[in-house]
């Protein structure tokens, strides 16, 4: 039994430090729901808050040690610093103290399907696809997502079922505090190497979540590290691929407006059905078969999957159309990684606009530093690369790295240390035909606002 289960039973007042952050939001909501007393504190206004005050939660703005009076439980989110007047009046009074991801382990075990969605990448387009088919299918599932969910309008919902779907995130391990019951793994890729070192630690990591799990793996079977991932561990298992040796595979595939998949979804040599997606890219017909064969393993029909599918436009910031203003259409998108970047940019240009122009917000020196050689061959897929300087994020340079640097390897390409350089620059060149895509998960959506306001005012 873990300690924070046994608190949780014992408890009915719980404070969040941080409450309105994204992976927060929808666990304060949910444990409401379960009649929890819940408050919270963030320094930020926004959506999340709103949202959490409509539902009766008393949200503090500002962070102050008074804050956590009568709580019996304190989470916060790992964001924070350790300095945080609240975070060290709650560890100074001897109230249980978590870290969010322990709180999320727990909330998972409230649950007996709880469905983990993990992967290096596209986890939050198949977690947002899957609550989506089970949302419209009549299935009312708890979810926990990534991303912002245009069905919904939020991170996450409280369902009054047994089904629970999340967005399990490999980052430090954290993963590993939840309890799956079915675990979707789309991929396994060298990404987090200033924690993880290796590609063999990440696939480990991988394995412990699989050995997690209670009932079912649902993995890509074209990729060799999740195979070994789950290699050994006596679990059902249904694999996904472009492959037909794969349970769930696509035949005829098509494209429309050039980077849009239409396919047959087959499954064992039977076509259950055909899907037409609305989000751009190869890769997302492997994310869809993701999501087509987690919804059919809850229960849900080929029909429903379609449906739910194929209404599908996309999580927030994930190929994101903000707008098109003057005939220049202003997109954003979460890709950070070389081959989040690769997979997008290529779908993009084939689209049909006049010019591509890619405004990149690297994000980490470690990644930037890594990866430099794949992130300079990927960057120079757009017809026009803007890049910013890189975003250190929880890091300090010690790696001597500078987005100059990529530019002095990238031909025609141009780098400003501010968004409103980025913004002038691109409203002076872009032209009518053309689109701008803001790239990056860090802080980048924001050029892209700007530039619409920009282009509004001419």
């Amino acid at each position: 039994m873990y300690e924070i289960d046994d608190i949780l039973k014992k408890i009915k007042h719980i404070h969040f430090i941080g409450i309105g952050g994204s992976g927060m939001c929808p666990l304060a909501e949910i444990l409401h729901n379960k009649g929890y007393i819940i408050t919270g504190s963030d320094n930020n206004p926004g959506d999340n808050i709103d949202k959490l005050r409509s539902l009766g939660i008393k949200v503090t703005m500002g962070q102050k040690a008074e804050n956590i009076e009568g709580a019996e439980m304190i989470v916060y989110t790992a964001a924070l610093l350790s300095d945080n007047p609240e975070l060290c009046a709650a560890k100074a009074s001897g109230i249980p103290t978590f870290e969010r991801s322990k709180l999320f382990g727990a909330v998972t075990r409230k649950y007996s399907n709880c469905i983990g969605v993990c992967g290096t990448h596209g986890k939050t387009t198949v977690t947002s696809m899957l609550t989506q088919v089970l949302i419209m299918a009549d299935k009312d599932p708890t979810a926990v997502i990534g991303g912002k969910l245009p069905l919904i309008d939020s991170h996450g919902r409280t369902g009054n079922t047994e089904t629970m779907v999340c967005e399990a995130c490999e980052f430090v391990d954290t993963f590993l505090d939840l309890s799956p019951d079915v675990a979707v793994i789309l991929n396994i890729d060298e990404d987090h190497l200033d924690y993880f070192k290796t590609l063999d630690n990440i696939i480990k990591s991988f394995h412990k979540f699989s050995l997690l799990t209670t009932n079912t793996l649902i993995f890509n079977g074209d990729d060799e590290n999740t195979c070994k991932a789950v290699d050994g561990i006596d679990k059902e298992k249904i694999t996904f691929g472009f492959e037909a040796k794969n349970d769930y595979y696509p035949e005829n595939i098509s494209y429309n407006r050039g980077s849009f998949g239409e396919f047959d979804v087959m499954h064992k040599g039977q076509k259950l059905t055909r899907l037409a997606l609305k989000i751009p890219g190869k890769h997302n017909i492997l994310n869809a078969l993701a999501a087509f064969a987690a919804a059919v393993n809850a229960g849900c029909t080929a029909d429903e999957c379609k449906t739910g599918i194929e209404s599908f436009k996309g999580a927030g910031r994930r190929f994101e159309i903000l707008g098109e203003i003057n005939g220049i259409t202003i997109a954003d998108d979460y890709a950070h990684h070389p081959h989040e970047l690769e997979a997008i940019l290529n779908a993009v240009m084939k689209m049909g606009y006049k010019t591509v122009w890619a405004v990149f917000q690297p994000f980490t020196y470690s990644r930037t530093k890594i990866l430099f050689d794949d992130f300079v061959r990927v960057l120079g897929i757009p017809d026009r690369l803007v890049m910013t300087e890189i975003m250190g994020s929880r890091e300090r340079n010690t790696y001597n790295i500078y987005t100059k640097d990529l530019a002095d390897k990238i031909p025609g390409s141009v780098w400003f240390n501010t968004f409103e350089e980025v913004t002038d620059y691109i409203v002076k060149n872009a032209k009518s035909g053309d689109i701008v895509i803001t790239l990056g998960c860090g802080d980048i959506y924001k050029a892209a606002k700007m530039m619409i306001k920009e282009l509004e005012n001419m």
